[in-house]
């Protein structure tokens, strides 16, 4: 009869504590490389709608290598791993639409530097850079 009665106290003290043990047992983070980084962005048409395929050239402008990605339906690109010591030009293309040079900076300090991409006819494009000092 104790038993009975002392049981729904042992139950409800073990579901006070799992909380406690599962805590502790967590396994803790390790810091982050600070000399790895991320870009990610969405890649927009004229309109400001999603460009499904377009594709995202970055280029390192310390060996000028250049990685490619094609763009998901929601627009979105990412690159992982890059080094934070070399900087990046950015620039995507889509049919007969270009989006302008965007660069990530070693002055940048973002570990994951999102940048968007809008795109715009070719056309356009050159005259604006043309009026640009």
């Amino acid at each position: 009869m104790k038993l009975a009665r002392r049981l729904p106290l042992l139950f409800l003290a073990a579901a006070l504590l799992a909380p406690a043990f599962q805590w502790t047992n967590q396994k803790k983070d390790k810091p982050r490389d600070r000399t790895i980084r991320n870009v990610s962005g969405v890649v927009t048409l004229p309109d400001g709608s999603p460009a499904n395929g377009a594709v995202v050239q970055l280029k390192n402008l310390k060996t000028l290598q250049v990685r490619s990605y094609i763009t998901r339906e929601d627009g979105k690109y990412e690159f992982q791993n890059l080094s934070t010591s070399i900087d990046y030009e950015l620039t995507a293309t889509f049919h007969d639409l270009a989006s302008r040079k965007r660069t990530l900076s070693v002055f940048d300090t973002r570990l994951d530097a999102v940048v968007n991409l809008k795109l715009e006819p070719k056309k356009e494009q050159t005259k604006s850079e043309e009026k640009q000092p």
